[in-house]
């Protein structure tokens, strides 16, 4: 008998708090304290409340984690539920998740219970959780040794012009063929991948970052999963070193930063996110900066910006002043580890980035979404601010040429508005309008237009093109009339441009680059997002990097 049928059995028809003493009883089994400490969270007097703990417990805890951090089934944490409402999570209660472990339980919890118990997963845990180095190492599992790996692909196509497709709606990967269109193989991922995919240089290997904080490295030659760790509780994104050599992951809980070998995701080393009186930061993004031989990493509750070196030449970090650099005696010198931050302080928090092409220069949306800030990572300090009102989504901007210098693209979330900026003098030159706000922009070294969505208003079913020489939407698309139609992305050449139906039922829709007319349609699980393997490795300025 497990632990969780003996938890059962006497937690059954008695008070929450009649449970806790129950538990408590049986602390001398070990794992049973986690469940009492989740227990105890949410304590209120009305009767449903306090059967949620119980009733948690005794349906939930032996695959979530009596302390809702996770164990073969996700956390349940309100951090790692942000895009499930709980109305929906109500329904995965009642009627279970197709094509995984969920069962249903609305033959066996009433409405009220069902409600309970939403209520419940979405309430805040008393203290951010620990999930250190011990608790990290244990997680890791290999399940292919990388040194027995073949140095060939296992099938007969561009290897660079492959598509990782994640699927949310049942949570899968699909490996597309981008030369025929066609699936090479669909594997289950771990719950709400978030992030996007990120590849090794060479393009053989993806990684992939799930909101609960698991790391999948997958090989594309041969089509498995070569091996994969817990890096945190709810992870924000990871990101692969230019040279292929460290993985670095940004989370939000805790409020770390893990360095990981990229070979086998041995870690090597927990960074917490501190800033100079102590206070914890989550971390917004992680980015790679390739010419810096650097990770870039915004915060979202400290005003700074942080340059993490990883080359072996790099030196030591300094922030403040050095007064020596005699061993023993090395004050102003950041101590400890192999991977130490230089923490830029800048005038506001910034949620999100985007770099020149040089990687000298970062923009930044700030908190109050009015505005954008410039940070030289040179000289370490603000050099510009934006006029970017509207929330503007950076990480989905792209960079153009014209008139011999570079201009940045970028929607916005909050307003129905395309900002264009010049990249010399940082002011912004035009706003396009829109049928609406957007989340994503995408454009390619070989076409003249750029692809937006307008997926964050009403008109969510519209893709909206525009002539990056003329600065002017040229036509609106309705793929799909009714649905949310998002996220554009272009294949190796440039030539097709692939589209998301981000329905349950959803569907990839590929067009031709050039005459904007359908090529094929592909029926997928609420395709979020897909990645093509030379763009992304290739830092293509139409892309997300």
């Amino acid at each position: 008998m497990s632990i969780f049928d003996l938890s059962s059995r006497a937690l059954r028809g008695i008070s929450a708090r009649s449970a806790v003493r129950v538990l408590l009883r049986r602390a001398r089994m070990g794992s049973l304290l986690p469940m009492v400490v989740g227990m105890t969270i949410l304590a209120t007097p009305t009767l449903a409340a306090e059967d949620a703990p119980r009733l948690y417990a005794e349906h939930c805890a032996a695959c979530h984690g009596g302390d809702r951090l996770g164990a073969i089934g996700p956390a349940l944490l309100p951090e790692n539920l942000g895009r499930l409402r709980k109305a929906e999570a109500e329904k995965v209660i009642a009627q279970g998740r197709p094509a995984t472990q969920m069962p249903a339980h609305g033959d066996k919890l009433n409405a009220e219970q069902i409600k309970a118990l939403a209520e419940y997963v979405y309430t805040p845990l008393a203290a951010v959780p620990a999930w250190g180095m011990a608790e990290i190492k244990a997680s890791r599992v290999i399940n292919v040794d990388p040194a027995s790996l073949p140095a060939k692909p296992q099938w007969n196509t561009d290897p660079l012009n492959l598509f990782t497709v994640v699927e949310t709606g049942d949570h899968h990967v699909t490996i597309l063929d981008g030369e025929s269109f066609k699936p090479l193989t669909r594997f289950q991922s771990r719950f709400a991948l978030h992030g996007g995919a990120k590849y090794s240089p060479d393009g053989r290997f993806v990684y992939l970052a799930s909101r609960d904080g698991w790391i999948t490295k997958y090989d594309l030659y041969t089509l498995q999963i070569v091996a994969e760790i817990r890096a945190g509780v709810n992870t924000r994104n990871v990101a692969v070193s230019h040279d292929g050599r460290f993985l670095m992951v940004g989370n939000m809980l805790p409020h770390t930063l893990v360095a990981l070998d990229a070979r086998d995701l041995t870690p090597l080393q927990v960074i917490p996110v501190v800033g100079d009186a102590g206070a914890t930061s989550r971390v917004s993004a992680v980015y790679t900066a390739p010419p810096r031989a650097s990770f870039v990493v915004a915060l979202k509750d400290l005003p700074e910006v942080w340059e993490i070196p990883y080359a072996d030449d790099a030196g030591p970090v300094m922030n403040g002043f050095v007064h020596s650099y005699e061993k023993g005696h090395e004050e102003g010198i950041s101590p400890g580890g192999r991977f130490q931050a230089i923490r830029i302080r800048i005038p506001d928090f910034l949620d999100d980035f985007f770099f020149d092409r040089t990687y000298e220069r970062a923009m930044g949306a700030s908190r109050d979404g009015t505005k954008g800030l410039v940070v030289d990572l040179d000289i370490k300090r603000k050099i510009a601010e934006i006029d970017l009102p509207g929330m503007p989504h950076l990480g989905s901007g792209i960079i153009f040429a014209k008139d011999g210098h570079d201009y940045m693209a970028t929607p916005h979330l909050k307003e129905a508005v395309v900002s264009i900026i010049d990249m010399q003098t940082w002011k912004t030159v035009k706003r396009i309008p829109t049928l609406g706000p957007g989340f994503f922009m995408r454009s390619h070294e070989n076409t003249g237009y750029a692809w937006i969505d307008v997926s964050m208003g009403k008109e969510k079913d519209a893709i909206q093109i525009i002539d990056l020489s003329a600065m002017e939407i040229v036509r609106t698309l309705r793929p799909a009339p009714g649905r949310t139609t998002a996220h554009a992305e272009f294949d190796r050449s440039g030539k097709h441009v692939l589209i998301s139906v981000m329905e349950a039922e959803g569907e990839l829709i590929v067009f031709d680059a050039e005459s904007f007319e359908v090529v094929t349609r592909m029926p997928m699980k609420r395709p979020v997002g897909k990645y093509n393997v030379f763009n992304k490795i290739n830092y293509s300025s139409g892309t997300s990097h």
